[in-house]
């Protein structure tokens, strides 16, 4: 009995050393490390809800879907750091304001000083500016502190275009200058800065402008960034310098985005 007891033990011992002889490789996962601009869905999101999806963050969300990251983070009492987790949902637009508060049911009568009271007494501009005001060249609304349309657009820099705008699924969603380091990047139409950074993997330095409720522009890839979020700029003003961040060659990548969907450049630019 004692025999075949070891004999059991050996043969099982002769099984593991068989198994860690194996040559094949193990299986390897992968370090997810975030989205990068190339996983940003080309076409337009216009839902006003949002559903995180694994890699997402707040800059890309808002960048996908044409909006302001703070406005995104206000609309959903998000703060800094702007932690969000996948299965989330956001709202990307501001929700509606009630204006007539209920009852008082304690007492069952109404008071009109009460009635009338406003639920969420209107707030201080996300911007810290005013409506109703020029501001370097942009006229602004009292419904809106954006322009309802872009009087003009102009070129970013007086260099040619070396790579033009491609539709295809991994094309150039927008235009790539080439260049020296330093030379000036101009804001292609009047509006405001909502992002200067690196937090959007693959663009380098970034600046993004928003000129209307429905379009935005975007600087990548530069040296220096002279402009800070939340400043007002004028068509042509010189806002960063060109270089090589997040690039291996000096350049400038310059997009048009109509309500989150990349779109041609030039299709709004003038003729050279």
């Amino acid at each position: 009995m004692k025999n075949a007891y070891l004999l059991l033990v050996l043969l099982l011992c002769l099984q593991l050393v068989a198994c860690s002889g194996r040559k094949s490789p193990a299986p390897v996962a992968e370090l997810y490390q975030g989205k990068t601009f190339r996983d940003v869905k080309k076409s337009s999101y216009n839902s006003h809800i949002y559903i995180v999806e694994k890699g997402d963050t707040l800059f890309t969300i808002s960048w996908k879907s044409g909006q302001d990251y703070r406005d995104i983070a206000k609309f959903n009492n998000i703060r800094p750091p702007y932690n969000i987790f996948p299965g989330q949902r956001l709202t990307l637009k501001k929700p509606p304001v009630s204006i007539v508060k209920k009852s008082n049911k304690h007492t069952g009568q109404s008071s009109k000083s009460k009635t009338n009271q406003v639920v969420d007494p209107p707030k201080k501009q996300a911007y810290g500016d005013s409506n109703a005001t020029v501001k370097k060249g942009v006229v602004t609304s009292s419904s809106s502190e954006f322009p309802s349309k872009i009087t003009a657009w102009l070129w970013p820099t007086k260099n040619s275009v070396a790579s033009g705008f491609s539709n295809t699924e991994h094309g150039n969603k927008g235009l790539d200058f080439s260049g020296t380091l330093g030379s000036p990047i101009l804001a292609a139409a009047a509006g405001k800065v909502v992002y200067t950074g690196d937090a959007l993997r693959g663009y380098g330095k970034l600046i993004i402008v928003k000129h209307s409720d429905s379009f935005l522009s975007a600087y990548a890839h530069n040296d220096s960034i002279l402009v800070k979020e939340q400043q007002w700029v004028r068509a042509g003003q010189k806002i960063a310098t060109m270089g090589n961040s997040g690039s291996d060659s000096v350049k400038l990548h310059f997009e048009v985005r109509y309500k989150g969907q990349s779109i041609d450049p030039l299709r709004y630019l003038p003729k050279r």
